[in-house]
């Protein structure tokens, strides 16, 4: 979804408490709608690290009692995620964190985006898997 396209709808909309300890619930619902779109299992493990290095950029500057959303729009072979939280803070602003490398190095697209006190990271991966080879 880039800018100045219309949002849809999520497909699948996951919202948990802004804490670390959540994470692993956010690994297995990815890796669970991964699987449903053929991912390979290095794909998914790839979406598990991905998903989980996109809630650590946004978790540290989640205001108190905030939540953490993730939204899944999902296509074949194909996902973009969503993971944001509420913040008042200036949000994550170093690119050459490790997180951020990681995740960029996983996901075929990725930006991060601070507005409407929302800090929002934005990922897109793709199955290694084509509609060609099915």
């Amino acid at each position: 979804m880039s800018e100045g396209s219309t949002p849809r709808k999520a497909d699948v909309e996951l919202r948990l408490p802004a804490d670390g300890a959540y994470a692993s619930v956010l690994r297995t619902t990815t890796a669970g709608l991964a699987a449903r779109l053929d991912f390979t299992l290095d794909d998914i493990e790839d979406l598990r690290i991905a998903i989980g290095e996109a809630s650590a950029l946004v978790l540290p500057d989640a205001d108190p009692e905030a939540d953490l959303t993730c939204r899944y729009f999902l296509a074949p072979h194909a996902m973009t995620i969503e993971v944001s939280v509420e913040s008042s803070s200036s949000g994550p602003d170093d690119p050459a964190s490790f997180a951020w490398q990681v995740l960029s190095t996983l996901a075929a697209d990725t930006e991060m985006d601070h507005a409407d006190g929302r800090i929002t990271v934005r990922l897109t991966m793709a199955s290694s898997i084509s509609e060609a080879d099915h």
